[in-house]
């Protein structure tokens, strides 16, 4: 699990679970529930009920391959909540989930794009 007091205000992150599982898996499609889990601080039998939870929602497609399981990200899906009601999923994820490796500057890339905090070490 993820050590709250590492937080601003120790108790809340602005997405859920459910969110950063969809985060870390467009990111990175190949990667393994116990990669996901060491991400985004759940165990991996919580990412393994989210993972479910995604695919049977449409948000995710899993395809085996050999003892991999490779995920893809269903861009077209729509956001569940009414708040967002007609929004696509596709322009979050592809905000969220770009590149994070540490030598890339974010800022050539986009001069309007605040850089943001460091990435944890």
């Amino acid at each position: 699990m993820t050590d709250s007091a590492n937080r601003p205000d120790g108790s809340w992150t602005l997405l859920t679970g459910h969110g950063h599982v969809l985060v870390e898996i467009a990111r990175n499609p190949r990667a393994r529930i116990r990669d996901i889990s060491a991400v985004v601080g759940l165990t991996e039998r919580t990412v393994q009920a989210i993972v479910a939870d995604l695919d049977a929602a449409g948000y995710l497609t899993r395809t085996r391959t050999g003892r991999r399981t490779r995920y893809s990200v269903n861009r077209d899906s729509m956001f569940r909540h009414e708040a967002q009601e007609g929004l696509r999923v596709g322009p979050f994820l592809a905000l969220l989930a770009q590149n994070t490796d540490p030598g890339d500057n974010p800022t050539e890339a986009d001069p309007h794009r605040s850089p943001g905090p460091p990435p944890p070490s």
